[in-house]
């Protein structure tokens, strides 16, 4: 079987900081943002494909990578950022601090103790997993880079890793932090979480 290469990169931090952003709050990246996803990356351009969530701070950075080396971009809508209800645009203070007892429900149980109107966990976890999917069987045996967003990437390490849902955020991804996930004859492989590229 051919090996299939799959690079995953986090937007590096939106302007706004530190705050809930789901698929509902779409920030262009700070300057602090892009040097992180340029550091992350730096010289390497080995990616037959790109491929990004439709959101403004993964897409911008993807169509900036794909003009420099002359590397094809798609958008795949199924790669934005979960829904976070009522959380959405809310500081982490805000959420920590002014609902408290909502914050520690859900850090505890984070499948059925969702903000309000919220996308649920295994909504989202299927649709990733179903682009990813998707981009694996469209693109096997070659190496691609899926720009997207924390909830995404945690979705796709923990299936690699055959992680529970409820474990989702127990995986830190930073803002600009590379995965990489090799698929072979044996299965998929994490070899890289929260790395870089770039010498």
């Amino acid at each position: 079987m051919t090996e299939t290469l799959i690079d995953l990169i986090r937007h590096g931090e939106p302007v706004g900081g530190r705050r809930y952003r789901g698929h509902g709050v779409d920030d262009l990246l700070s300057e602090k943002g892009w040097s992180q996803m340029w550091h992350a990356v730096g010289e390497y351009n080995q990616w037959q494909h790109i491929i990004t969530s439709p959101l403004q701070r993964c897409q911008a950075f993807a169509c900036a990578l794909g003009e420099r080396y002359g590397i094809d971009v798609s958008v795949e809508p199924r790669f934005k950022e979960v829904g976070f209800g009522e959380w959405e645009g809310l500081s982490h203070d805000e959420v920590k601090i002014g609902r408290a007892s909502e914050y520690q429900a859900f850090l505890n149980n984070p499948v059925n103790a969702r903000p309000k109107g919220a996308e649920p966990l295994d909504d989202f976890v299927q649709r990733v997993n179903s682009a990813y999917e998707a981009a694996i069987e469209r693109y096997s045996g070659h190496h691609i880079l899926i720009v997207a967003h924390a909830g995404v990437m945690r979705a796709l390490v923990a299936k690699t890793i055959q992680a529970p849902t409820s474990g989702l955020y127990r995986i830190k991804i930073s803002n600009g932090g590379i995965a990489r996930i090799r698929h072979a004859g044996s299965g998929a492989v994490l070899e890289l979480l929260n790395g870089k590229l770039s010498a």
